[in-house]
């Protein structure tokens, strides 16, 4: 049986399972927040997302969730039965999501009626007809006004607030420090700008553009700007990060794999700069509101793209695209048709600044204004 608003206290949200979707889906946790200000929010969260709500205020409890076997869901249904839960809220589309908290007795259900699962709970929403369209910041919020709504019988418009679309990542002085010191563990004097490279994508190859481009933007950053070099990513995009660092003719540091999303946060957090394809990253360096540039390429960067001012979007579409391909089957001219050269001016603009401010002895202000110069026009197709 369904609760009103004033019977729910305990409250909890089923997150997403991709880096990025999760951080575009915190608007609408901060949404939630507002609506049940005194209720206890629990997160469930997968464990490589865990990390991003270190030092979060939108939860009171996070829980980690791991598929490890068919009875997983039903010993995830045990816990959060013992648990007692008012409400479910789904951000996860999948039927596991709405088979755990229908197994858990959960008496208050709602997600979007995706996956079949529309019997398990006992408030489906249905699709925006308009998800195609906008970006997918708007569709997890849509679900926080139709909480409102069914619950509380208002809605309230936060889709037209512009401080509450901004997806927002916090991270404190002390944790800042953490992750310097953990780079000067590791070589690094963070002197110069620090850039991350993000060459990598998890569950696409045809979102990565070319290593060889990777690696001369990284080497024309030290040459030209002083800069260090740091190669981000999962575990699992452990080789490309080698095949990058291998073609470059300077060394980076490859810290690819051996930081948790926490410590990945952290380091973003004290960058300068942010190069990525289209993968989790590009989300976390917007939400840091940190200076980042997202190259896409078969993906539509209309509904994925990171939700923040402070992302730059590098994207030529060919007539197939968007095709959301795994592998190309041509010549991935969606990616080879962005140059090194056309992300170095586009990097070379977002760091000017310092550089201009600190600019002495062999790189004056007129040796970066003729660098400038000479990297020729941006395409913006």
């Amino acid at each position: 049986m369904s609760r009103s608003s004033a019977q729910i206290e305990r409250i909890l949200v089923h997150g997403t399972s991709w880096v990025g979707d999760t951080v575009i889906s915190l608007p609408a946790l901060k949404h939630l927040r507002r609506i049940f200000p005194h209720a206890h929010l629990a997160y469930v969260a997968r464990p490589w997302t865990a990390g991003l709500f270190a030092e979060s205020d939108l939860i009171d409890e996070l829980l980690i969730y791991q598929r490890r076997s068919f009875l997983s869901p039903l010993r995830q249904a045990k816990r959060l039965r013992q648990a007692t839960f008012d409400l479910a809220v789904l951000f996860q589309n999948a039927f596991e999501a709405a088979l755990i908290a229908a197994l858990a007795r959960i008496p208050t259900r709602i997600g979007y009626a995706t996956d079949g699962r529309a019997l398990l709970l006992t408030h489906p929403v249905r699709l925006p007809t308009w998800r195609a369209e906008r970006h997918e910041v708007f569709y997890y919020l849509n679900l926080a006004t139709e909480i409102e709504r069914l619950l509380c019988a208002r809605q309230s418009s936060p889709l037209s607030d512009g401080a509450a679309l901004a997806p927002c990542l916090e991270v404190s002085p002390q944790r800042q420090a953490r992750i310097r010191a953990i780079l000067r563990e590791r070589g690094m004097s963070i002197s110069g700008p620090l850039v991350a490279l993000c060459p990598g994508s998890t569950n696409s190859e045809a979102k990565r553009w070319p290593a060889d481009r990777f690696a001369a933007l990284g080497d024309r950053l030290i040459d030209e700007l002083n800069a260090e070099i740091v190669l981000i990513g999962a575990p699992s995009e452990m080789e490309v990060a080698r095949e990058v660092a291998a073609k470059m003719k300077h060394e980076p540091k490859i810290l690819t794999g051996t930081l948790d999303i926490e410590q990945v946060t952290a380091l973003l957090s004290i960058a300068d700069l942010l190069v990525t394809n289209d993968t989790g990253p590009a989300h976390i360096g917007g939400a840091l509101g940190k200076p980042t540039l997202v190259i896409f390429g078969p993906t539509d960067p209309t509904r994925t793209r990171p939700f923040s001012p402070t992302a730059e979007i590098v994207h030529h579409p060919p007539p197939c695209a968007p095709c959301h391909l795994r592998q190309c089957p041509i010549d991935h001219r969606c990616m080879t048709d962005i140059t090194a050269d056309e992300i170095f001016a586009k990097a070379f603009r977002i760091l000017q600044r310092p550089l201009l401010e600190s600019a002495n002895g062999s790189q004056s202000k007129a040796n970066i204004e003729r660098n400038i110069h000479n990297d020729g026009p941006i395409s913006n197709r």
